[in-house]
C-alpha cells in the first residue's frame, strides 16, 4: 500500500469528517508511480516513451480513420465506410493495452490530448473534402509508418529484454500490415 493511500485514508478517518477534495487530491499527487520491475531504470524510461510516441500515433491515426470513415462519400461509400469503421475499432483497441503496458513497467503515458497532438508523427487531415482515393492512399501510408514505429519500439524491446512488450507489438504490426494491404489493395485503380 502506498503512503500516499494510506495517508489519504488517515484523513478521511480524522473526526469522522471528510477531507476537502483539493488536500486528497494534493496527496494522491504526490504519491509515485513507479511500479515494481525487473527491467533498468534506462529501459522503463526509454520503452515508456517509445510507447508514449507510439499511443500518441495510435490515437492521431484513429481519429483520422473514424474522420474519413464519416466523410467517405462515393460510389464505393458503402464499403469504405465499414471497412474504416472496423479498422477504427481496431486502432482503438490497442489504446488501453499500449498505456496500461508503459504503467506495468513503471512508466507513465499520456495525460492529455495536448500533449497527444505535441508528440504525434502522423499528421492530421482537417480538409473539407478529400477525395475518397486519397483518403485511402493516406491512411495506407499512415499505417504504414505507424508499423515502422512499432518495429522500431520493437527493436528497442528487443535490446532491453523486454519481451513481453514485444509480444504485444508483434500482433499490433501483423494488423497494420493487413490494414495497409487492404488500403493498398482498395486503392488500386482498375
Amino acid at each position: 500500500m502506498s503512503v500516499g493511500y494510506v495517508a489519504a485514508q488517515s484523513c478521511l478517518r480524522l473526526k469522522g469528517a471528510r477531507p476537502m477534495i483539493n488536500q486528497v487530491t494534493h496527496m494522491l499527487h504526490r504519491t509515485s508511480l513507479t511500479t515494481p520491475t525487473n527491467l533498468s531504470e534506462k529501459a522503463v524510461h526509454d520503452i515508456s516513451e517509445a510507447l508514449m510516441l507510439l499511443l500518441s500515433n495510435v490515437f492521431a491515426l484513429y481519429l483520422k480513420t473514424k474522420n474519413f470513415h464519416w466523410h467517405m462519400s462515393g460510389p464505393h461509400f458503402r464499403d469504405y465506410h465499414l471497412m474504416l469503421d472496423d479498422q477504427g475499432e481496431q486502432i482503438f483497441s490497442m489504446t488501453d493495452a499500449i498505456a496500461e503496458r508503459a504503467r506495468k513497467i513503471g512508466g507513465t503515458t499520456v495525460r492529455s490530448i495536448g500533449q497527444i497532438s505535441r508528440l504525434q508523427r502522423i499528421a492530421d487531415n482537417d480538409a473539407q473534402y478529400v477525395e475518397p482515393l486519397d483518403m485511402i492512399a493516406e491512411l495506407r501510408d499512415d499505417n504504414a509508418i505507424l508499423t515502422q514505429s512499432m518495429r522500431e519500439t520493437h527493436s528497442l524491446c528487443d535490446e532491453t529484454g523486454d519481451v513481453a512488450t514485444a509480444s504485444l507489438l508483434e500482433n499490433w504490426i501483423d494488423e497494420a500490415e493487413k490494414r495497409t494491404w487492404f488500403l493498398f489493395e482498395c486503392g488500386r485503380h482498375a
